[in-house]
């Protein structure tokens, strides 16, 4: 058996629960591929998006829905040494990766302000544009659980607003394309334990600002790090911390929200303030008394009516 059969094998054997199972649960919850389509797989060259490259490919062999992928690379300035990993990886696990390159780096490189978000724009454009090229109508990216939870952390904390990481969106530059998170809900412990168990290692962050940890995937300083390692602490008091955030968008309760926005669009919890609320406590409070006094009402009438005809039969 070659490497990459074993790899394919630990990810529908002994990674069947807590990687296969969610990988699928994903797909199938937030309509995620459909017959037809045409999907460019991006591949970074670290261990996110090669898991989800070799799960598209089991995805392919198993399922009823018929669809095509397109497994493709995006250079955007890495050293040698990176980018013939992601060319060695790709060999041994099977996965018929193109590359293409770009100057994004070089770019970026002398911008003082925001130089990642900057960055992260731009590797998305690329990535739609070479996409749509290769006739594909959807992109998919390898973000999983943690990078979810941290986004929402990330949001509150530095830009003062409550927003998330969604597992599909529809491009607004390009038209006709859509972007898929198909590793949505697999945490980032599974993949790492994937990775260790198979003896893979792939780079992590290959940016030239932080090219101290293009090779350590453990290594390194950035926001979202922080983020994760202050959800590390937290589940230290309570394991459940990270589920329960991830819970938590999934449950927003806009009658105890002050304001939130919807497109252009902002409304205030003011606007219908001093409206009747038909749905409020104390009006419900209200019905279920009158309901009660009906249902009483109904029930002595009822009780009368019995002990009449019981008076009539026994004269």
């Amino acid at each position: 058996m070659e490497k990459f059969e074993e790899v394919e094998r630990s990810i529908v054997k002994k990674y069947r629960k807590t990687i296969w199972a969610k990988f699928i649960s994903g797909i199938k919850e937030y309509k995620l591929i459909q017959d037809g389509d045409r999907i460019a797989v991006c591949i970074s060259g670290g261990k996110d998006s090669m898991l989800m490259a070799k799960c598209m490919q089991q995805l392919q062999k198993y399922s009823d829905i018929k669809f095509e992928t397109e497994y493709i690379v995006m250079d955007p300035g890495y050293n040698t040494e990176n980018r013939q990993r992601i060319i060695d990886n790709a060999k041994l696990l099977n996965i018929p990766i193109k590359i293409f390159d770009t100057q994004i780096f070089e770019i970026v490189e002398n911008i003082k302000q925001t130089p990642c978000y900057l960055c992260a724009r731009m590797r998305r454009g690329y990535l739609y544009r070479n996409a749509k090229e290769l006739g594909c109508n959807k992109i998919a990216l390898g973000h999983h659980f943690d990078d979810v939870i941290e986004t929402v952390l990330m949001s509150m904390f530095y830009a003062a607003e409550i927003k998330t990481m969604m597992p599909k969106l529809h491009s607004t530059n390009f038209k006709g394309m859509e972007l898929i998170r198909p590793m949505y809900k697999i945490h980032e412990e599974d993949i790492i334990d994937w990775r260790r168990y198979n003896n893979l290692q792939f780079i992590q962050c290959a940016c030239r600002f932080t090219e101290n940890c293009a090779i350590d995937e453990d290594s390194g300083t950035s926001t979202r790090l922080a983020m994760k390692n202050l959800i590390k602490k937290l589940r230290q008091v309570n394991p459940y911390i990270n589920t329960n955030i991830f819970k938590s968008i999934y449950n927003i309760n806009l009658e105890t929200i002050i304001g939130y926005k919807k497109g252009n669009e902002k409304y205030s919890f003011l606007d219908d303030y001093d409206e009747p609320n038909e749905n409020s406590s104390d009006n419900e409070w209200w019905k279920q008394v009158i309901n009660f006094a009906i249902l009483s009402r109904i029930i002595i009438l009822s009780l009368g009516i019995i002990n009449n005809r019981f008076l009539i039969i026994w004269f």
